[in-house]
């Protein structure tokens, strides 16, 4: 009995025991398997009494180097801000993304009610009619979908994917599959539905968007923070702060953003930084630096090219924290080292006078050219004498988007913008009503309808084939058929008939307008159509400013009306007097503007009108850049550290082109400036002599080849020229001769084109005309004409160069043969001002060619400096040549200038390019006046005033 009992006891002791080392043993296994789960998904997870922690590595990020003008002027630096970041530490479940919705929408309120705003680099944005719409077009739309649809290729895109609207972008990132940025009900099962885009505004729902796009950079990575809003105020700080416990995972951290002193005379040099992209982190993947997809990197220029030297060395903090990011506890710490500080070869002082004597030029050129007449015909003068009618002016005000329409019709819209608004209302129904008729039943051939009406038809068929719209779809035309030529050429039939062609051709996507189900017939599908048509002209702006243009023509508005809109619009800050002077008639419309560009009140970039846009570069004998100006400029710090959409939207959309360095990137003929290549290669080649005179007769003909050309001064004639006076006189009849000599090696040999191109491509490569200049930034390739040798002499043919570029090959002229690999940096140097490296400019190459040849060339160049008005009388010597370059028979040509100074003992080398400048005499005085500024020789208050440099004795030069 008592055995028994004892196995009794002894067997509910082991069953029990047996039971607690299961139970244990679930509960060891539910433990493990936990800490597996964080183990994948980051860090080492650790039993610390009994609370999971997690060990993880944070970068910390070190301060970018400044950079300096080569006297040490501070251009670029950091500054400590707070952003506003949010991690993605949620659980996986079936609610995630709603819970992670509801934080963003919540933190985006707090901060704009804080009066911050948040970061945006997504491409889409709320019109003024409460519709998406794409920011971008184009190349950089496809890139942008690529993104959005997970394709690392443009290429990859399906042809759905290529053709989606903003709306259809929105729909999909909402949707259940990404985002689910909607609400959640549940059926008569209590089944969860997911009802996309519910519950939010179109506003709420682009907020969400944005943020969870910037996050997608990310890959969601957990524990990578994502910056929601940059520079953000105390207010917004303590906001965020005082409601951490309801915002999982936003935070405040502190972050150093890049800023940039005088932005618009330096930003095409220096750059910008930004968050690294894919493309970033693969062109840096040789980096000593160990980069991730949190970095900041240079984007554009110097801080682009100079990199590896710019970005420091991260630091690191190893830290515990619990499963939603908050840190218990530092393990170690090791500081950030800061990047190397930059000095460049720039003159910083140079580089602003020289952007502003160039901004001054420009308002001078045009308030001579505008004239107060409501139109005048250009296609009858020469292109020195073309004039900028004013209604031209009254519409770049709104073409250029100086004055904003989209104002007009707003609530809080001022009196003269109502005015104009109920003006343009009721012609915008003439308008489109008229178009409707044309597209529905008169269908008048191209040909045949007014200049208006084809302004608008036309502007219907690029809107419809545009990347944005994609309607009528540019890769099915058939662009040899014969009634696209019908349209396109020979303009012999109407829209209605081409359109409803392209429909039968299957050129157009249905699927934009309509879908077959709703139409029984070809007839009502080309009425979807049109009526698809009209109803996108009514929002878009671009047709609108067609409108307003023939509206300013036939005097529906007037320009007093839209000079009173700039001060409505606070685009200007005149007195009182003066609006009263506008308002009673004492001051005309045409006063007016004159007044305020002469002021430079309204500027020439602002304008975009002939000329709007010009560059200077100038060199130091030994190859460094002193000064590399493109006009207009922009705000690099509206660009950096995160994008400003709207900013950089209207940047791409201004017609000025801010963006765009036009001292390095845009490229034209360099006309009569090219003739010191010929000149020395005619003398090196032995098809000319120095001393020997060929004949210009005004006229230019070689019988052999039905070949006939006029000098730049016919009806007049040069007479026998040598080679120093053909330069001072820039014949084009003594150089067409030297390219046709050059062809037939001095007329021993059948004319042979590529024969004399190959001769003188061999020089100018000498002078540095086939390469790129080494200059550290952004550089476009230059192009040596591959076609009729004869014109190429003179710098036509097909020839293309920068401005640097003809800097560098007028500083090879002035050095006698040296011509460098240019450079804009001076030194590199740490911190604490040791010199890491020193840079000097390498020489490329040492042209070899006599002395009397350079002597032949330099002495023709100060003949024409002496010459020049900007140069008579100058107070040093200069050596320089003019040119123009003519690209369109509608437009004013290219004035250009290169020089150097001082004639006998060379300092500087200039090269000058006033982008449809009317006259090369325009770049010649720029150029003087810059020398002037370097060389001391005028006061500097003088020269840089802020008022329009109108030069009363400037002669025209047609060379």
């Amino acid at each position: 009995m008592l055995t028994d009992i004892k196995e009794w006891i002894k067997n509910i002791i082991f069953s029990r025991l047996f039971l607690l080392v299961i139970v244990i043993g679930a509960l060891f296994f539910v433990l493990i398997h936990r800490l597996f789960v964080l183990q994948i998904i980051k860090g080492e997870d650790y039993l610390n009494n009994f609370t999971l922690t997690i060990k993880k590595e944070i970068s910390l990020p070190s301060a970018r180097g400044n950079i300096y003008d080569r006297n040490g002027v501070l251009l670029a630096y950091n500054e400590l801000a707070y952003s506003v970041t949010i991690e993605d530490n949620y659980e996986s479940s079936s609610d995630k993304n709603q819970r992670l919705n509801d934080v963003i929408i919540r933190t985006v309120n707090i901060i704009e009610k804080c009066g911050d705003e948040v970061n945006n680099d997504f491409k889409i944005i709320l019109n003024r009619y409460g519709g998406y719409e794409f920011a971008v077009s184009d190349v950089r739309l496809l890139r942008f979908l690529a993104d959005v649809y997970g394709h690392t290729k443009i290429d990859e895109l399906t042809t759905a994917e290529r053709n989606s609207t903003a709306d259809d972008v929105i729909s999909y990132l909402c949707s259940k599959e990404r985002y689910q940025i909607g609400s959640v009900t549940y059926d008569e099962n209590d089944n969860r539905v997911f009802n996309a885009m519910e519950g939010y505004t179109p506003e709420e729902i682009l907020k969400i968007i944005t943020v969870r796009y910037a996050m997608n950079t990310n890959s969601y990575q957990k524990y990578l923070s994502t910056v929601i809003a940059s520079q953000v105020s105390d207010e917004t700080v303590a906001a965020i702060m005082e409601n951490s416990n309801e915002l999982q995972g936003v935070s405040i951290a502190e972050n150093m953003l890049r800023r940039y002193n005088d932005p618009q005379y330096f930003a095409h040099i220096i750059g910008y930084v930004g968050n690294a992209s894919q493309e970033d982190l693969a062109e840096l993947s040789e980096s000593s630096h160990n980069y991730d997809i949190t970095d900041t990197v240079g984007k554009a220029g110097i801080e682009k090219t100079m990199e590896e030297y710019l970005q420091g060395t991260k630091g690191r903090d190893v830290v515990f924290t619990d499963n939603v990011g908050k840190v218990l506890q530092v393990d170690s710490h090791d500081d950030p080292v800061a990047g190397n500080d930059i000095y460049l070869s720039v003159d910083a002082d140079l580089q602003k006078a020289v952007y502003n004597m160039i901004e001054q030029k420009l308002a001078g050129i045009l308030v001579t050219k505008i004239i107060n007449m409501k139109e005048y015909n250009n296609s009858e003068v020469k292109s020195s004498n073309m004039m900028i009618p004013i209604d031209d002016v009254y519409y770049a005000l709104i073409n250029n988007n100086i004055i904003n329409i989209n104002e007009f019709g707003e609530s809080n819209a001022h009196t003269y913008e109502k005015q104009v608004n109920d003006a343009f209302t009721a012609r915008q129904a003439e308008v489109i009503s008229a178009l409707k008729t044309e597209l529905l039943s008169t269908a008048t051939p191209y040909k045949e309808l007014d200049k208006e009406m084809q302004v608008y038809e036309s502007y219907i068929v690029s809107r419809l084939q545009s990347s944005s719209m994609n309607v009528l779809m540019s890769d099915a035309i058939d662009r040899e058929d014969k009634t696209y030529i019908k349209w396109t050429t020979d303009e012999t039939i109407s829209l209605k008939e081409y359109l409803n062609y392209c429909l039968s051709q299957n050129w157009i996507d249905f699927s934009k307008f309509s879908t077959y189900s709703q139409y029984s017939d070809t007839s009502e599908v080309y009425e979807g159509l049109v009526n698809y048509i009209c109803s996108e002209l009514i929002n878009d702006n671009g047709f609108s400013k067609k409108i307003y243009k023939y509206m300013i023509r036939d005097n529906y508005i007037s320009g007093k009306q839209l000079c009173l809109i700039l001060f409505e619009q606070r685009v200007i800050y005149g007195t009182s007097a003066e609006k009263e002077a506008l308002e009673s008639g004492a001051k005309t419309p045409y006063e007016f503007l004159i007044n305020k560009i002469s002021n430079i009140e309204i500027t020439p970039a602002q304008l975009a009108l002939d000329p709007c846009s010009g560059s200077c570069v100038v060199l130091n004998t030994g190859g460094e850049v002193l000064a590399c100006v493109s006009y207009p400029g922009y705000n690099n710090n509206r660009l950096t550290n995160t994008i400003d959409a709207d900013y950089y939207a209207s940047l791409m959309n201004d017609l000025a082109s801010p963006m765009y360095n036009h001292a390095t990137q845009q490229m034209t003929a360099p006309g009569s400036t090219f003739k010191m290549v010929s000149a020395v290669t005619g003398l090196s080649e032995n098809v000319i002599n120095l001393g020997e005179p060929l004949s210009c007769r005004g006229i230019y003909e070689i019988e052999s080849l039905n070949l006939e050309k006029k000098c730049w001064v016919y009806p007049g004639a040069h007479g026998g020229l040598d080679v120093v006076h053909a330069i001072e006189n820039s014949c084009n009849s003594f150089f067409y001769e030297v390219g046709y000599r050059l062809s037939t090696s001095l007329h021993t040999e059948v004319y042979n084109e590529q024969r004399g191109l190959d001769k003188l491509k061999i020089y100018a490569d000498m002078f540095g005309l086939t390469e790129k200049t080494g200059i550290e930034m952004e550089e476009n390739e230059p192009q040596f004409s591959d076609t009729l040798p004869i014109d190429s002499a003179i710098g036509q043919g097909s020839h293309n160069y920068t401005t640097i570029g003809l800097a560098r090959y007028v500083d090879t002229i002035a050095s006698r043969g040296k011509c460098y690999n240019l450079t804009l940096i001076n030194r590199i140097e740490k911190s604490d001002g040791e010199v890491v490296r020193s840079y000097n400019a390498d020489i490329r190459n040492n042209m070899e060619i006599p002395t009397e040849y350079w002597d032949a060339i330099q002495t023709g160049m100060h003949l024409v400096a002496r010459k020049t008005n900007a140069f008579r009388n100058f107070p040093i010597s200069v050596a320089g040549k003019t040119g123009t370059a003519q690209t369109s028979l509608s437009r004013t040509n290219h004035a250009l200038f290169v020089g150097f100074a001082p004639y006998n003992d060379p300092e500087i080398a200039i090269s000058v390019r006033i982008a449809y400048g009317y006259t090369s005499a325009n770049a010649a005085a720029l150029a003087g006046d810059v020398m002037k500024y370097y060389f001391n020789l005028e006061d500097k208050d003088v020269l840089i005033n802020g008022i329009a440099n109108v030069d009363e004795n400037l002669e025209v030069i047609e060379d």
